[in-house]
Parts: structure tokens; sequence; C-alpha cells
């Protein structure tokens, strides 16, 4: 058997799994703690969300991911990476019911890989500048088969416990081996840029309600207003206050869709002191007006 036949039964073997752990399903959070599984049988409209640290693979179909002004578009062949938490929209843009999408999203364990770098002595080429958050990697025949065992173990709740952490700590190692390694060992490394902008986006992500002054974040983080502003930006492709604005909007639309506020509540619930500003912000990250939004939005999950 060539490699091309070993790399397409692995990648049916990966789309069977999901699809009978899915059924009936579009999420389902796994026996396997961080890994969760995906399944459409069509293209999604675009949704804004906060993109956890994570590496994401397709079994079948296609995804758009967008970061600020960067696009990244995944499939069978490649496997997205994100090595910090991130505001991002996404839509599955290839999905039907004769050829579902079907996904895995699997959350980093970043101590783990941190003590996989000291034990395997792995060394890295050192950047000046904070690489981007999200990037897109080549998916090698090692990664797949490590992910088809690690779902394979679903069926031996058993042995999930003792199996489990030993595949996820071969695919980190593999992740780390790969083109991608240099971008887990930044975020690891105390010290670095990309750690330290790790450190001001987690700050962020826990206060966005607070104003902000990014000379007290530089200066938190130990650098200069310009250059805290370069690699921030360098790594997240937002401004912090287009980062801290993003934030606010996807809280904004979930306490609109989950919590029934109206639009004057979450004006001032996330932190915007003017309701005309709110709905200005909110209607060009959305396309529409708070009110028109949700109302589209509960109108789709009643289809």
């Amino acid at each position: 058997m060539n490699d091309s036949q070993q790399t397409k039964n692995a990648t049916q073997r990966l789309a069977s799994l999901i699809q009978k752990w899915t059924e009936n399903t579009n999420q389902f959070d796994t026996g396997i703690k961080g890994l969760r599984l995906s399944h459409w049988t069509s293209p999604t409209p675009p949704t804004s969300y906060t993109h956890k640290a994570s590496i994401c693979l397709i079994a079948n179909g296609k995804k758009r991911v967008i970061l600020g002004e960067d696009t990244f578009i995944y499939d069978t062949n490649h496997f997205l990476i994100s090595s910090v938490d991130l505001p991002v929209i996404a839509n599955i843009i290839e999905a039907s019911e004769e050829s579902p999408y079907l996904g895995i999203i699997m959350e980093l364990d970043l101590p783990e890989i941190s003590a996989l770098i000291t034990e395997s002595q792995l060394s890295f080429s050192k950047h000046q500048k904070a690489e981007k958050g999200i990037a897109i990697g080549e998916l090698s025949d090692s990664l797949l088969d490590a992910f088809v065992r690690l779902l394979s173990l679903l069926d031996e709740e058993e042995n999930i416990a003792i199996l489990a952490p030993i595949i996820k700590r071969e695919i980190f190692y593999r992740l780390l081996s790969s083109e991608q390694g240099s971008r887990l060992n930044q975020i690891v490394t105390f010290g670095s840029h990309s750690h330290q902008i790790s450190k001001a986006i987690n700050w962020l992500k826990k206060n966005f309600v607070q104003p902000l002054s990014v000379s007290e974040l530089a200066s938190n983080c130990g650098m200069s207003k310009s250059a805290f502003y370069t690699h921030f930006r360098s790594m997240t492709s937002m401004t912090p206050l287009q980062f801290q604005k993003t934030l606010r909007l996807s809280e904004a639309r979930r306490l609109m869709l989950t919590e029934n506020l109206d639009a004057m509540s979450t004006t001032f619930k996330v932190g915007y002191e003017s309701p005309s500003q709110f709905s200005r912000e909110y209607s060009r990250q959305f396309g529409a007006p708070p009110a028109k939004d949700i109302k589209a939005l509960r109108a789709e999950d009643t289809l």
C-alpha cells in the first residue's frame, strides 16, 4: 500500500469515528478532556467566538477562520493551530448532507508542552518578533495516525484515563517537531515576546469591560508602548483597542442571544458608555444592528 492510500484510509477512519460520535448533533464533547467533535451538513454563517489555544483537524470538508485582517482556510490536508486564545470569526465553507463537515478540536496543554520541551531538549530558532497566534500547518501521516488512535479510545472508556494522556503527549511532541514548533516554544518560554503578549491577552479577556490603558499594559509586559503595539499586532492581527472591542462585541452578542438582555442594558454591561457608539460598532462587526442581528440568529435556530 502506497503512502497516499494509507493517508486516505486513515482520513476515512477518522471521518467514520467522528460520524459515529456526532450522530444527530453538531457538537460533541467527548470523554477525553479538551477534545470536541463537530458535524455539520451544510455551510454555516460567519460566527464570532473566542478560539482557544488548540489544534483543529478536518476529516471531511473545509473551514475558514478570520483573525483581524488575516484569513486562514484549512481542509483534510492541513491543521489549524492557535497558540493562545483569540477572538475570531469562522465558518464552515464546504459541507452537505452527502458529504458533511467532520472536524476535531483539541485544546493545547501549555504546561505539558513546556515540560516536553525541557525533557526532549528540542532546539528552536529565536525570533525577535512575536509570531502570529494562529497558523496553518501541513498534516503529517504520523499526526493523523495519533488522532485516529486517540478517537479510537472513545470505544475503550476504561482505558481513556491512562492512554489518552500518552497519545495527547505524542501529539504535542509531533507538533513541537513540526514547522509549528517554534510558535509553541515562544508561547511557553518565559520572557519571550509571545509569552509577554499572551499575558496581556489573558488580562484583556478578564478585564475587557474596564477602560484600556495601553501604556500601563505595555509597562506590565516590560515593553515600551511602541514595541508592545508592534508585537501585539503581529500576534493577534489587531491593535489592543480592536482586540478589546472584539471581545466586548462578542460578549454583547452572547448576552443578548442567550440571556435575553436588551441592547441598552448590554451597552453598559460590556463597557460602552454610548448606546449609539455600541450600535454603530456592533453593526460594523456583525453586519446588522443589535436587535435585527439577534432576531435573525434566533430565526436560524428555529429552522
